[in-house]
Parts: structure tokens; C-alpha cells; sequence
């Protein structure tokens, strides 16, 4: 990436007093402050509808430190923080009342990044807002959130307004797991080592599994989730971006050009999922009573405001095959699910077996080595490998061992940051490598709503689980019926 010099920010989040902005974005901006990567004169301005002022706006970004940092509030880095901020109340539907902005902001000294954390019907009134109002300069930019509509169609949409008033470099699409330490390191293990980088392909691999699981149910989504689902609310954009990463080409350089270039390769390589195959392929599935962690917990139709008739997912498992030279041959399952035993997003790399074994008195059948690259919670990577156990008496005996790299253990003296304050400070220094392309969001989708339409041609109903287990019996043989296993 090409070095620069960083430029203070008006950043101006939208929605400053909803749930993402106290849980996430405030949270992350504290921990910017303490590893000193803020500029000096960058300035965050909270936009809300509700009568606030500024010192009111502190004590909220205060009272969400104390709730969701986790740590004591140092008050050396409080203070400083505290201290770029400000408060402007505007109803988002009211071009009129943007004007508030022109005092509020200085794009001669400050590059202006607007960071709209709302919901994305509301994308059109801000995006004119700004343009009415007259603050926007070549060098301003937007950072939007998922979801990027609900399917192709509305997410072509929702690109065309924000396309009239900024320019494809000056858009910022969030999708947080591309923050992730891990994901990064996937570049780094992939294409600094040669260890992996030689036998990355069809000719060393069997087969790859992507989990993403959530220990949580609904949390008074329902009527969000129930409109989307996990397919659409997971799988088009989590799982896919991972999987990206894993399949994607040695990019020319790390310019964003040349990462988006690749990704979107594969986007295009994915085998097309069906009314014909979508039986085969996918597993669709919908939580009942069970336990967490010991405690009893709701089904989906049990939970808050629940429609009991719903035939929305809550869990879905993939085959996913890429028709290109590097994957012919290699599926690539993936599963994610609400009320799995715990929380897990994890990659599992299966080599292949080697095709002779001299070592019958350990294993009938030489078990095959492993990459585990854990994304949360516990990040970092695995190399599951056989060993001979210690000891002079008798023949060979070999034993599975793990190669155990975590990342809190080997760098002890780093911060371990996640996905947003990586991606807020990418946006605040203008590069745009870790965000996603109009290109890639909108060939997920063509590639998703094949999924979803042969599902509503199919009538088919969710296969039950019950919370607390890895998803419906389905999924199990989704990956038996080719001799395989999910990692558990």
C-alpha cells in the first residue's frame, strides 16, 4: 500500500445515537485514541434526529465506554477524545437542515468522511442533503453499512443514489470481518510463504470448510431477520468475502484495485446454485427449543414478536464449487447458523492423503493434515500434523499433534484490534483495499438470489435443529455423501 500523508477529518457519523455507534464505532474510536492513530485535528461530529446537545453527546459516548469497552476508561485518553467531539441534531429527511454542516465543518483544512450508520432508505436523503448544502469536495467520502439491499435489484439501487453525488474511489463499503486480524493475515500466510503459496490448488487440497457460528438467537431482530435471513444476512457477505480470500489469485500488488480485481474473479467463478441442483447443494435450516451453555433457550418460532408460520432460515449450509484451474475439483462447504453450542468463525484447509502409508500400526489410513485459521474468538492459526511419539520401545507410533500459532500468545506486545477500528482508520486515511467494490456486492447478489429464487420455486420448508447443536442432520450428510466430515 502506498505510503501517504494522513490528513485530519471532519468524521460526521449519522445516527451517532443508535445501537452501531455506541456499540461499535464510539468503542473504536476510544482505541484509535489510545494507540494514537487519530490526527491531531480530526474532529467527530455526531448527527442524530433527537434533541441533543453536545456535552449530551459526550456523556453518551461516555456511558458507551462504560458499557461495551470492557476495560477501565483511562481518563488521559478520555479527555482527548471527548474533546473532538460535537453534536448536531438534523432530521435526516430535511435537506434544508444539512446546512448546519457548512459551521460545522472546514473542508479546506479537513478532509470530510460521513460515515452513515443509518438505516438504507435513508442513503437517498442524506446523499442530497450533502449535495444540497454545498460541504462535499472531490476529497470527501461515505463509509456505508450492510445490508447494501436485499437483493440484486435493490442494491443496484441503492449504488445509483449514492453514485449521483460520489464517485465510485470516494465509497466505503463496510463489511467488518475484512478488519479482522486473521482475514489480513490470510494475504500474508498465502502469498509470503512459499510453504503454502506451492500447494494452494487442486493438486494438494481436498476440500476447504468456512463456519461462521452464533451462539445468539434473534436479540429482538425478528422483524429485520425474518425479512432476511441468514443466507442473506451472513452468507452474501461475511462468508463469501472470506471465501474470497481463501480462493482468490495473487493479486499484482496490495492496491485495491488489484485485490478487488481477484476477488471479484472468483465472485464470477462460483458455480451456479439452482432449481435443479439447490437440493443437493444447500441446507436450510430453522432453530427449536434447546440449551446454550447449560440454559434453556426459545425456538425461532418461540422467540419475541415471532410470525409463527415463518419459513425464514436461521441456519444455512453451501456447496460451493469454482469453476477455475486453481479450485476444479475442490468444494468449498460453508455453514452458518444463529444458536450454534458457541460462537465460531473459523477456516479449515483439508489436504489431501497421501496415497501410501507405512505407518499401519498408528493408522489404518494416514490422517490428512490441516490448516485452522481461527477468526474469532480465539484468533489465529493451527497446523494439525502427525508426529511420531516419544520412546525407544517398539515399532513407530504416530500421534495427531497441533502446530499452535495464537496471535495474543506470539504478539504479546501488540494490540489485537477488531474489524472497525481497522476499517474506521482505513476510511480516515483514504484507502480503500479492505472495502468492497460496487463490482463485488452486486455479483454476491446475482449470485445469492439464484439460491434464494430456487428456493421459493421449491416451497421446501427449513429442516428443524434444535439450539444448541451444529445446524439440521442435512448438513451432516450434505458433506457425507461425499466422504466427508465437518470440523467440529
Amino acid at each position: 500500500m502506498k505510503n501517504q500523508n494522513y490528513k485530519p477529518c471532519d468524521l460526521v457519523i449519522y445516527g451517532a445515537l443508535g445501537d452501531l455507534s455506541k456499540r461499535k464505532l464510539l468503542i473504536s474510536l476510544y482505541r484509535l485514541e489510545k494507540s494514537n492513530l487519530l490526527e491531531a485535528d480530526t474532529r467527530i461530529i455526531g448527527v442524530d434526529r433527537l434533541d441533543e446537545t453536545s456535552e449530551g453527546f459526550v456523556q453518551v459516548a461516555h456511558n458507551s465506554l462504560k458499557s461495551f469497552l470492557n476495560k477501565e476508561i483511562n481518563t488521559e485518553i478520555w479527555d482527548r477524545l471527548s474533546q473532538r467531539l460535537s453534536y448536531l441534531k438534523i432530521d435526516l429527511t430535511q435537506p434544508e437542515q444539512y446546512l448546519q454542516l457548512n459551521a460545522a465543518v472546514d473542508p479546506e483544512k479537513r478532509v470530510m468522511v460521513n460515515y452513515f450508520a443509518v438505516a438504507p432508505f435513508l442513503f437517498k436523503s442524506i446523499c442530497q442533503g450533502l449535495q444540497s448544502c454545498g460541504v462535499l469536495t472531490a476529497e470527501s467520502r461515505m463509509v456505508m453499512e450492510k445490508p447494501i439491499g436485499h437483493d440484486l435489484k435493490s442494491s443496484k439501487e441503492i449504488n445509483d443514489v449514492v453514485e449521483e453525488v460520489f464517485q465510485e474511489d470516494q465509497v466505503y463499503r463496510i463489511d467488518h470481518y475484512l478488519g479482522k486480524e486473521t482475514v489480513l493475515n490470510l494475504l500474508a500466510l498465502r502469498f509470503a510463504n512459499s510453504i503454502f503459496t506451492t500447494n494452494w490448488n487442486h493438486n494438494t487440497i481436498d476440500h476447504i470448510q468456512i463456519t461462521v457460528g452464533e451462539d445468539i438467537g434473534i436479540e429482538g431482530r425478528w422483524e429485520y431477520f425474518d425479512k432476511t435471513g441468514q443466507l442473506r444476512d451472513m452468507l452474501q457477505n461475511h462468508l463469501l468475502q472470506i471465501l474470497t480470500f481463501v480462493a482468490m489469485e495473487p493479486p499484482a500488488d496490495l492496491e485495491a484495485e488489484s485485490i478487488h480485481m481477484e476477488k471479484i474473479k472468483v465472485l464470477k467463478a462460483l458455480r451456479p446454485i439452482t432449481v435443479r441442483n439447490v437440493e443437493e447443494k444447500t441446507v436450510r435450516g430453522q432453530y427449536t427449543t434447546g440449551f446454550i451453555k447449560g440454559a434453556a433457550v426459545p425456538g425461532y418460532l418461540e422467540e419475541e414478536g415471532a410470525n409463527k408460520e415463518s419459513t425464514t432460515e436461521s441456519f444455512v449450509a453451501i456447496r460451493v464449487d469454482i469453476d477455475n484451474w486453481r479450485w476444479a475439483g475442490v468444494p468449498f462447504y460453508m455453514r452458518t447458523g444463529k444458536r450454534m453450542p458457541n460462537k465460531r468463525t473459523e477456516i479449515v484447509v483439508n489436504f489431501k492423503q497421501l496415497p501410501h502409508n507405512i505407518f499401519k500400526d498408528s493408522f489404518r489410513d494416514l490422517p490428512a493434515n490441516k490448516l485452522v485459521i481461527h477468526l474469532q474468538p480465539n484468533e489465529g492459526v493451527d497446523v494439525v500434523m502427525l508426529n511420531k511419539v516419544p520412546g525407544i520401545d517398539g515399532n513407530i507410533k504416530l500421534q495427531q499433534t497441533k502446530l499452535d500459532l495464537s496471535f495474543s500468545e506470539t504478539f504479546k506486545k501488540n494490540s489485537i484490534f477488531g474489524g472497525y477500528e481497522k476499517l474506521i482508520l482505513e476510511a480516515l486515511r483514504g484507502n480503500t483495499t479492505l472495502f468492497l467494490s460496487r463490482e463485488e456486492i452486486e455479483q454476491a447478489w446475482a449470485w445469492v438470489d439464484s439460491i434464494q429464487d430456487a428456493w421459493a420455486q421449491n416451497h421446501s420448508a427449513p429442516k428443524s435443529y434444535p439450539a444448541g447443536s451444529w445446524g439440521p442432520i442435512a448438513s451432516v450428510a450434505l458433506l457425507a455423501r461425499d466422504g466427508r466430515a465437518w470440523e467440529e
